[in-house]
């Protein structure tokens, strides 16, 4: 008896162990205490409806997270997400209403934010200008030209243009009428995030990249190639984002998607991510996703500011990379 359960107990106890040692299971933990918390406070908090509602708002900045994801832990930063969210919003919303299909429409929003990516992976890696003020600069840069390309207008599609009611189902449907077509889109992003950091090589040379950028390149590891990858990988998933906030609310502008980089940063630092790169993982970007969102339920269930609500999101920020600090210190003396 005791020779055929002992082993089945190592079996259980190894990955347990493993998932209690992880970075992201003190975040877990909260998630959990803050869903418990907000079952307390509201009754109809727990209920379905209010948490598909909550996947359904935190999906854009899930979308967006996932691509910064890579490159955090490339040891880099982009800060222009937003302002390429918007210009991928604004080409996809122009080019609609000129009377292309919404299919190559949508394409083509995809393809701007890709673009962007590339634009910000080149001057990082090519021009060697830190990717904190190529992308402060290309935040404007792309928030300029979204401005420009429509001469400062809002667009607004109607549903009486063609393709339009089909275009809005990406944003505003329901899978089997109940799931929210944007959480699914953020689920399928989750999944083939999480396979491509920890199932491909790329995703091996982008932690090594990470972890030491030099060791990395002296076992031929093509750093830039890495690099260059994450940040198109970024501006792709920034544009996909914009494409479906374009077809839930039918309307963009140029300044839409103000300060939305600083929420998906917090989002992956929160998640466990080492804000200098080498550490960290898709699921616990998930989970940053999931805390920030269900805090903002919270906080907008019980009345909260929208003033306090910005406090106490940047206080979790502080208190995150305060943690990784304080662990990053506490591996180096031992």
């Amino acid at each position: 008896m005791t020779t055929t359960t002992a082993p089945a107990q190592r079996q259980f106890a190894l990955p347990l162990r493993r998932m209690l040692h992880a970075r992201e299971s003190g975040v877990f933990a909260a998630l959990v205490l803050l869903f418990v918390l907000g079952s307390i406070l509201s009754p109809s908090f727990a209920q379905s409806d209010n948490l598909l509602s909550v996947g359904q708002q935190v999906s854009q900045i899930g979308i967006m997270a996932i691509g910064v994801t890579f490159v955090i832990l490339n040891g880099e930063i982009d800060l222009s997400v937003g302002s390429t969210y918007a210009l991928s919003a604004i080409s996809t919303g122009m080019l609609i209403s000129d009377g292309w299909s919404w299919g190559l429409a949508a394409c083509a929003g995809l393809a701007v934010g890709a673009v962007a990516g590339l634009l910000n992976g080149l001057a990082v890696v090519v021009l060697g200008v830190p990717s904190f003020i190529v992308t402060l600069g290309t935040l404007s840069v792309f928030r300029g030209v979204a401005l420009l390309i429509s001469d400062g207008a809002p667009i607004s599609l109607s549903s009486s243009q063609t393709g339009v009611a089909d275009f809005s189902l990406l944003g505003q449907g329901l899978l089997f009428g109940v799931v929210p077509m944007q959480f699914v889109f953020f689920a399928v992003i989750a999944v083939i995030g999480a396979v491509l950091l920890s199932r491909s090589r790329f995703g091996f040379n982008t932690y090594a990249v990470g972890g030491n950028q030099e060791a990395a390149r002296l076992v031929g590891v093509n750093v830039k190639r890495v690099k260059l990858t994450a940040f198109v990988l970024s501006g792709f998933t920034a544009g996909l984002a914009g494409v479906l906030g374009l077809s839930f609310l039918s309307y963009v502008q140029g300044v839409t998607g103000q300060g939305m980089e600083l929420t998906v940063i917090s989002a992956v630092i929160i998640g466990g991510a080492a804000l200098f790169g080498g550490s960290g993982t898709i699921w616990g970007t998930v989970i940053g996703v999931a805390f920030i969102g269900l805090l903002q339920n919270i906080l907008n269930v019980k009345g909260i500011s929208s003033f306090w609500q910005t406090v106490v999101t940047g206080l979790v920020i502080v208190a995150a990379v305060a943690a990784d600090t304080w662990q990053r210190r506490r591996k180096s003396r031992a």
